[in-house]
């Protein structure tokens, strides 16, 4: 990361930390190790402990504040940007389209903005964050301790993420929407959900979102020959 001045963030999302959790050593030793990269790193939260905790501890890091949180309600998202803890702060994906909203925004709370693009859960599901909770108390379960799963509501949600259901969402935020009207409007900050789907559909993200179609066979007969696409 430090060599090619990309700015690394730890995603500490968990919405269920209490006192005990802030001293974990493994997070506190990967804080001061971002904190002394010679670029500006950020931490993902979700928690206002954690956040209070952060800025105390680790100052350098930066905080962007979590779409685990659902800010379904545009005021809210609002009163989210207006907080000085966040430089950036990701709204749940269904107010990607909010565009007579959206447009209201200040310049400096449209550079706050974070769009999530490629979201395959249901636009309509009731339960996105009864879901995150679910992972927060599995993350936190003791040995021994067995946590129920959640059960999705969404439709189609037991089916698993696939890229062409994204692409097919209401809220799904295309290469020519970004160009065309996101930022024509002042926005420019955009996030891909996904990094524990495995090596081949995070290929079709980075061709997708960062190469021009004219190379995608290119890179991906780079990849392919260089065998480091893990396919199976």
């Amino acid at each position: 990361m430090n060599e090619y001045g990309i700015s690394a963030r730890l995603t500490f999302s968990n919405s269920l930390l209490r006192e005990e959790h802030l001293t974990d050593k493994k997070c506190n030793e990967l804080c001061r190790l971002f904190e002394n990269a010679k670029n500006p790193a950020g931490v993902i939260v979700h928690s206002d402990l954690l956040v209070d905790y952060l800025k105390e501890k680790y100052p350098a890091l930066y905080l962007i504040s979590s779409t685990t949180k659902v800010l379904t309600d545009f005021e809210a998202l609002r009163s989210e940007l207006e907080r000085p803890d966040f430089k950036y702060v990701v709204p749940d994906f269904r107010l990607n389209k909010a565009f007579d909203k959206l447009v209201t925004l200040t310049q400096e709370e449209k550079d706050k903005v974070e769009f999530l693009c490629n979201e395959c859960c249901d636009i309509n599901c009731s339960s996105r964050k009864a879901c995150y909770e679910n992972v927060s108390l599995k993350n936190l379960a003791t040995a021994g301790e067995e946590i129920p799963d959640h059960k999705c509501t969404g439709k189609d949600g037991l089916a698993g993420y696939k890229f062409s259901k994204a692409m097919k969402n209401p809220a799904f935020i295309s290469i020519q929407d970004i160009q065309q009207t996101y930022l024509p409007m002042g926005f420019s900050n955009f996030k891909l959900e996904g990094r524990g789907l495995g090596s081949a559909i995070l290929l079709e993200f980075i061709l997708y979102y960062m190469t021009k179609p004219e190379h995608q066979l290119e890179v991906r007969e780079s990849i392919y020959l260089d065998a480091m696409l893990d396919l199976f």
